[in-house]
């Protein structure tokens, strides 16, 4: 199928009615995987959507009551160099400064990477870790969904046809508080074969999200409870074997289940040693 039309809508409500229009056709944000899978036909869409021209999509911004929104649009170098994302929020920020490269980093935005969902990618624990919600609109509104609940299976998520992305929504920092995201890959750049991400508040209260190592990122309320109340080896052991129990992994070149499962536990423990090691350096 030829690609015959390229639509720059002003707005959010523009773009969901030329979505609405054409069910066949792809919004597109700033490219780096639409971009790549069209290139090689593995998606030929009669018409793209580009929401580059929408100024909501747009950037962070502090919001009421103490957050920070992050328009879907916003690229990932610009999440990665944020002021507003301290603390416990660190967590986005650090993930976003460990996707790919600079190239990609200066294409990519957030949205467009969450909406693509593969299992490997950094945000989508990050953002589980954090309390993040997505904020969705199309055909019948908008909505909210918590990410926890965004990330439904392989490179499936809860966006429904003719619907896309416009924010991220971020809860208040515990400012004195940390996150990281601590990644295994083979190469620097490469998708995660299993990573951690973690929010570690001032209060000791924990909460941790697995990527790569499943459809969706795992996170287990009992884990973050054991971590909460203490963090020796045998407590992180423990964590760590109810992620595992929760882990459906593939076999792929990054490699095998067995060794993503094994990894778990481990950066599990390097990322709460971080954590507790120099909390102020993730301000």
């Amino acid at each position: 199928m030829a690609l015959t039309g390229y639509h720059r809508p002003a707005t959010v409500d523009e773009a969901v009615a030329l979505l609405a229009a054409d069910a066949e056709a792809k919004p597109i944000a700033g490219g780096a995987t639409l971009v790549a899978m069209l290139n090689a036909r593995v998606i030929e869409p009669p018409a793209l959507v580009s929401l580059a021209g929408i100024a909501e999509l747009q950037g962070l911004s502090a919001a009421a009551g103490g957050g920070v929104r992050i328009g879907a649009f916003t690229r990932h170098r610009d999440t990665a160099a944020s002021p507003l994302l301290v603390g416990t929020l660190a967590v986005v920020r650090d993930a976003a400064g460990q996707i790919a490269n600079a190239t990609v980093r200066n294409m990519g935005t957030i949205g467009g990477s969450i909406a693509f969902a593969d299992p490997g990618l950094d945000y989508p624990p990050a953002l589980v870790a954090a309390g993040a919600e997505v904020e969705i609109a199309g055909p019948d509104g908008r909505r909210r969904v918590p990410a926890a609940g965004f990330f439904i299976d392989w490179y499936t998520t809860a966006l429904q046809p003719g619907e896309i992305v416009i924010a991220v929504h971020l809860p208040p920092a515990d400012a004195l508080g940390t996150g990281l995201y601590v990644k295994h890959a083979r190469v620097a750049g490469d998708y995660a074969t299993a990573s951690v991400a973690i929010c570690r508040r001032a209060d000791c209260a924990v909460s941790v999200a697995v990527g790569g190592c499943g459809p969706a990122p795992l996170a287990s309320a009992e884990a973050n409870a054991l971590l909460s109340a203490g963090t020796g080896d045998d407590i992180i052991a423990r964590a760590g074997a109810l992620l595992q129990a929760l882990a459906d992994p593939l076999d792929d070149v990054r490699g095998s289940a067995d060794y993503r499962r094994a990894l778990i536990p481990r950066l599990l423990q390097r990322a709460l040693r971080q954590a507790e090691a120099a909390p102020e350096a993730r301000a």
